[in-house]
């Protein structure tokens, strides 16, 4: 059974820090990218960062969220983690792990929601000010 499940969420003052953890089971971690992505209340899921397949030496972020986050992934634990410094209210929202199979078009893609096939339920991070 695949399954993706965030932890490590929850509520903290702006500035503060947080790690997101995903652990992932069910299916061949090491052959899929990963990706975090987030919802906001009353906006649409929008793209976080994300890390390439094997060795994750492909990395990408959202220009919001540059300089702050840090997505990387243990896949020997079969883990990709989402250090967050920095945050502030608008980093308010439920934050989604993904993975997606590997293949070239995940490059140019990687910010899209279909490039991944896999999803877990989500982490509830609150910034207050």
């Amino acid at each position: 059974q695949v399954q993706l499940v965030e932890s490590g969420g929850g509520l903290v003052q702006a500035g503060a820090s947080l790690r997101l953890s995903c652990a992932a089971s069910g299916f061949s971690f090491g052959a899929y990218a990963a990706g975090w992505f987030r919802q906001a209340p009353g906006k649409e899921r929008e793209f976080v960062a994300a890390i390439s397949w094997g060795n994750g030496e492909s990395l990408y972020y959202a220009d919001l969220v540059k300089g702050r986050f840090t997505i990387s992934r243990d896949n020997s634990k079969m883990t990709v983690l989402l250090q967050m410094n920095s945050l502030n209210v608008e980093d308010t929202a439920v934050y989604y792990c993904a993975a997606g199979r590997a293949s070239a078009l995940w490059y140019r893609n990687y910010g899209r929601e279909s490039s991944y096939d896999f999803w877990g339920q989500g982490t509830q991070v609150t910034v207050s000010s």
